[in-house]
């Protein structure tokens, strides 16, 4: 099973009226749904609210197949997050303050299984306490047994301490055998007026095994640590919106290093170039049907030409 750590919130979307829209999502939350629907043995853990949203998030994992049972539930409410589209990408402003998601400590955590062979964290659950440094712990707890990855997906209007912030994503990353990044990412984390190729190397020399660099639509590169690199192209579509696209990709190129029988510590340390490229490619395909369509409103499987 592949293990997705970190938010779930509801986001106000604006409709085609510009009404706002309950929509359930969070970066980390729309990966998990992707792998569900993708039919990759998959589970979800957050704090989750008990409240009518809660309901509506636990509700949404259960019809994607992505396993609840590892979240952490209490009556702290949910976060929202309010959206506002322009040219089809996507500005937040969140709502965050004493939350179910948020408020997790250290002591909350589950014990882990030996069902579970790989564990994804990323998105705003990094920024906030105590959430962010409870991911922390969890990363740096299992990092050494189980294939790791890592999508710090910046936020900056989250962020209130640089210096911490980014302490906390390296130290998370030297631990991870995957991190994925965007320029934008990059240039926030590593200083410098380095090219953006330096700076991922730079970030990968911390210790993962393949580093990622998503640039948008020229399409994702992929580093592996010797050296070696690889990059694939995006599928030409109309695009609707950016949102959940990034974390559709993650699930995509998760689930297809899991078809492979990848995702174990040996042989993610191994991988081959056909499978690294196997799985750029795949998440990409994916990601290009969630950006067709409004929404993070990731495809399921049947849906899929591939």
């Amino acid at each position: 099973m592949i293990l997705c750590n970190g938010e779930a919130l509801i986001d106000m979307v604006p409709n085609a009226e510009g009404a706002l829209q309950p929509l359930a999502g969070g970066a980390v939350y729309n990966t998990a749904i992707s792998l569900g629907r993708l039919g990759i043995p998959a589970g979800f853990m957050t704090g989750l609210s008990t409240d009518l949203f809660g309901e509506r998030l636990d509700a949404g994992l259960s019809e994607s197949n992505v396993s609840s049972d590892l979240c952490i539930r209490s009556a702290r409410p949910t976060t929202l997050a309010f959206v506002k589209l322009t040219n089809g990408n996507a500005q937040y402003t969140f709502y965050d303050e004493n939350t179910a998601g948020r408020m997790i400590t250290a002591e909350d955590l589950p014990t882990l299984g030996s069902n579970i062979s790989t564990l994804y964290f990323g998105g705003i659950s990094l920024c906030s306490e105590p959430a962010a440094s409870t991911y922390q712990t969890m990363c740096l707890r299992h990092a050494a047994d189980k294939v790791t990855m890592i999508d710090p997906n910046v936020r900056t209007t989250f962020i209130t301490d640089r210096e911490v912030y980014v302490a906390r994503i390296k130290s998370m990353v030297a631990a991870s055998d995957i991190v994925k990044v965007s320029d934008d990412d990059l240039d926030w984390l590593i200083d410098g007026d380095a090219d953006i190729m330096d700076k991922l190397i730079a970030l990968q020399d911390l210790g993962p095994q393949i580093a990622i660099l998503t640039r948008g639509a020229d399409g994702p590169l992929a580093r592996l640590a010797d050296g070696r690199t690889i990059a694939v192209p995006v599928p030409a579509v109309t695009v609707q919106d950016t949102v959940g696209a990034g974390d559709t990709f993650n699930a995509g190129f998760l689930a297809a290093l899991h078809e492979r029988d990848c995702l174990t510590k040996t042989k993610i340390a191994e991988i081959s170039l056909d499978d690294l490229q196997a799985a750029l490619t795949f998440g990409a395909a994916v990601s290009a049907v969630t950006v067709s369509r409004a929404g993070a409103n990731s495809p399921w499987r049947s849906e899929l030409d591939l």
